[in-house]
């Protein structure tokens, strides 16, 4: 007994030696990007940028002469402003060119080569112009990298601080979980359980059978729940049998609810493939994830647009990133592989299945909407697509849903199928009249509702609906 409490006691050690080396991580994350810091530089071409210009072409074309005097004026140093010089470049930047008409009088009255010069210093401009566009660049993906540095040093302090929130509530359940698994011969070497915040427990142990027979997880987990008063099942991913081989298992408490989903969708008139891609799922332990992503166009280049930023969101959830970190990083990753170009939205809710609390965001996707009782609830957020601004701050949409609440998720091609002006209130009223349905048969009577006004879609539309129960 002496040598169980000390693993256990190990155990627990390592969990805070964990979120101490998690923090100092963080710290180290939040200095990189003070170092990445700095001033983004002009917007512009600068006065230095001008002389420059006219110099070289000065040096190309003139030779010694001076008799214009465009060469002193830009080689004064007496502090004053050279309003001649800022009139160029700003006359550059705004036709493209500088012409006859926007060089003093006394260049085009003593000048000989004024042709020469003046196609010279167009050219100077020119290059000067495309070497600010490569250094704007470059200044926007080191502040790209910057807020990545920030959001990685604010995600490492955030599962830091969660394990060192959990409570160790070993020494109130081991006797009870020793016993119940002893009298079905399932020796168990270690136990670790953690209880977090939201009052969700985990359990982690070592255990083998000592009647040479196996067991499986999911029997374990059952014999969990009746010990420790609470529904279990294991992780994913993890072993699944139990041997007479010593091995380290690891347990997920249930929630007190459960999520069903349901889509519908079609392709644009003319598109084999829709534009629009989407996922729903349960992720982390307790937790359902439903997303969608409207690729910008439709068709396949559309598809693998959305697809990407899809696929992107749903690993980082998976790894256990919070719903804002993980869209911070998903626009940053987009706008360094030029996202821009070809935008995609994303429309992100989470639901906690243990306290039933919907947590949207959206980066320019259209409202969600949540089908309750006694009426139905618009969610809306203005913000841009993904992979167009940085740095970006989502906007958290929360609700807490009921048993048999829907969330429902569209594509703009739905919302742009109804009738009026007010294209959210009309849809509104539409699903406030809907009869009682399942997820699935409510996602298809919205498709068929949007399609009666279009006749052919004119957008790629996608429904999706999640359906709250309580266990």
């Amino acid at each position: 007994m002496l040598r169980r409490r000390s693993v256990h006691k190990d155990m627990a050690d390592f969990n805070g030696y964990t979120a101490k080396r998690l923090r100092e991580m963080a710290e180290s994350f939040a200095g990189l990007s003070k170092a990445f810091g700095g001033n983004s530089g002009e917007t512009g071409l600068s006065r230095e940028d001008g002389a420059a210009a006219m110099e070289a072409a000065a040096a190309m074309v003139c030779g010694s002469c001076e008799k214009c005097g465009i060469r002193g004026e830009c080689r004064r140093e007496d502090g004053e402003e050279n309003y001649y010089l800022y009139y160029l470049l700003r006359t550059f930047e705004k036709k493209g060119a500088v012409d006859y008409e926007d060089m003093p009088r006394r260049f085009l009255e003593t000048c000989r080569r004024k042709a020469d010069y003046l196609g010279q210093l167009n050219r100077n401009l020119g290059r000067a112009t495309m070497n600010l566009a490569w250094k704007s660049r470059f200044l926007e993906s080191r502040d790209a990298v910057m807020v990545q540095f920030r959001e990685m040093a604010d995600i490492l302090e955030e599962f830091s601080g969660r394990m060192e929130q959990a409570a160790d509530v070993t020494a109130a359940l081991e006797p009870e979980i020793r016993s119940t698994l002893w009298r079905r011969r399932v020796d168990m070497e270690n136990l670790l359980v953690l209880q977090y915040a939201n009052q969700k427990r985990e359990i982690f142990m070592t255990a083998r059978t000592t009647n040479g027979r196996c067991m499986t997880a999911r029997d374990a987990a059952e014999l969990l729940g009746r010990a420790a008063k609470g529904l279990f099942r294991p992780s994913r991913g993890g072993k699944t049998i139990i041997t007479r081989n010593a091995a380290s298992f690891r347990f997920v408490e249930e929630g007190n609810y459960r999520m069903l989903f349901g889509s519908a969708r079609t392709p644009r008139e003319g598109e084999a493939v829709s534009g629009d891609s989407y996922t729903f799922k349960n992720g982390m332990p307790g937790q359902a994830i439903m997303s969608l992503s409207d690729g910008m166009g439709s068709g396949e280049r559309a598809n693998a647009d959305s697809g990407k930023v899809i696929d992107l969101m749903e690993q980082l959830l998976e790894t256990g990133f919070s719903a804002r970190a993980a869209l911070k990083l998903v626009n940053t990753v987009l706008l360094l592989s030029g996202g821009e170009e070809r935008p995609a939205t994303l429309d992100l809710c989470l639901v906690d299945l243990y306290s039933g609390v919907l947590e949207a965001m959206k980066l320019g996707a259209p409202a969600s909407f949540v089908i309750g009782q006694e009426s139905v609830e618009a969610l809306e957020s203005e913000t841009v697509p993904a992979g167009v601004l940085n740095p970006v701050e989502p906007v958290l949409l929360s609700r807490k849903l009921w048993d048999g609440d829907l969330v429902v998720m569209v594509s703009d091609g739905i919302l742009d199928a109804m009738p009026g002006g007010e294209k959210e209130g009309a849809f509104c009223d539409f699903l406030g009249g809907l009869p009682k349905a399942g997820p699935q048969e409510t996602a298809e009577m919205i498709l068929a509702f949007a399609l009666s006004f279009e006749g052919e879609p004119r957008d790629d539309m996608t429904v999706l609906v999640g359906g709250m129960y309580e266990k």
